[in-house]
């Protein structure tokens, strides 16, 4: 009964599906529609691993539970940016760098902005830790300007917006430390900074459910799985998927918002989901973790990959995207300098959102 609460049938027929066709592809390259059964396969894949991490995270709660989140997301996205880039060549070089400024406006913006939003909607007024949130934006904010702004105003590397080897590896491991050291502030040091400051009665009642071990390496087996279909299935797609996007004309940053909006898609709900419950901690915790994660993992993922080809990785931001970032940074910082937060904010990063949409397809 447990297993079946945890992990209905879909959560294993859908990886096992992408699996087969997956085979379809490398045997029938041509087989009719291949292409677009490997998009489903890729977002049916995507949304059973983070099923099957969320499983994991439910055994291991609060803050471990958004932490197993955050890197599954990560390790999906690294895999994505990795294979297209194998695939796109030296084009392909800002797609690091489009895809995490990408996750980055979503999370400030789009899961932030409407989880605020819906969150006051239903409960008017909510609380959250305001320790553990500043230490986290703290932390975001230093990891992003090193990684995505530094690169504008270095000398010393082959092209504007780019690091040299030496500097790309001391970048790479200033955001494993910072990384880790957040991570040990999170979940050992300062825990309790991460925790809800008020304890909702529906989620008391959801936790006495708590998976079996059984369950929970079920969704191990289960997630290494998908993860496996999202590769592959990201290295099959992408390039028809840049063909795609080269035939309409769309921005060379489309690719990166794409690959951010389907890595992202779950985990929004996740984030929704918990604010809608009354958890705004929870779901701040998911947010803000996930950007951490998603800039202090993949960087130095994608900048030793690209030391070991010899790519130069490109890097810095345009005015334009500088000025979208300054701003997200500077509004969720005062959105959430109290400790408490109404609907106002939220509508307002869902514009600055909606901003950086119609500017990145409207250039």
């Amino acid at each position: 009964m447990k297993t079946n609460r945890f992990n209905p049938t879909w959560t294993i027929a859908i990886p096992i599906v992408s699996l087969v066709i997956l085979g379809v592809y490398h045997l029938i390259p041509s087989f009719p529609f291949i292409v677009t059964l490997l998009c489903v396969g890729l977002i049916g894949s995507v949304v059973t691993a983070v099923h099957h991490a969320e499983v994991i995270a439910h055994k291991v709660g609060e803050p471990f539970g958004t932490l197993v989140l955050a890197l599954s997301v990560t390790i999906i996205e690294v895999a994505l940016i990795v294979s297209m880039m194998m695939s796109g060549g030296p084009e392909a070089m800002g797609l690091a760098r489009d895809t995490i400024f990408a996750a980055v406006m979503i999370i400030l913006n789009a899961i932030i902005g409407l989880s605020l939003l819906l969150g006051a909607t239903k409960h008017q007024v909510q609380g959250f830790n305001l320790e553990g949130v500043t230490a986290a934006l703290g932390t975001m904010t230093v990891i992003i300007v090193i990684a995505m702004v530094l690169p504008n105003y270095v000398t010393n590397s082959p092209a504007i917006g780019s690091y040299n080897n030496s500097q790309l590896f001391f970048i790479a491991i200033i955001t494993l430390i910072l990384f880790s050291a957040f991570t040990f502030f999170q979940t050992v040091r300062h825990r309790d900074y991460f925790l809800p400051v008020e304890v909702d009665q529906n989620a008391v009642e959801e936790d006495v459910f708590i998976p079996s071990i059984h369950t929970v390496m079920i969704s191990l087996i289960m997630l290494i799985v998908s993860l496996i279909a999202v590769v592959l299935s990201a290295k099959g797609i992408s390039p028809t998927l840049e063909s795609l996007l080269t035939q309409f004309g769309a921005p060379l940053a489309t690719l990166g918002i794409i690959i951010a909006a389907i890595v992202l898609l779950p985990e929004f709900g996740a984030s929704i989901r918990a604010a809608k419950a009354n958890r705004l901690q929870s779901s701040l915790n998911l947010a803000i973790g996930s950007a951490i994660a998603s800039i202090g993992l993949t960087i130095p993922v994608v900048a030793f990959f690209s030391i070991g080809m010899g790519w130069t990785l490109e890097l810095g931001l345009d005015a334009k995207s500088l000025a979208l970032l300054v701003l997200s940074l500077f509004v969720v910082s005062n959105s959430l300098r109290t400790g408490y937060t109404t609907i106002l904010p939220g509508i307002v990063h869902l514009c600055i959102f909606a901003t950086y949409l119609f500017f990145s397809f409207v250039p």
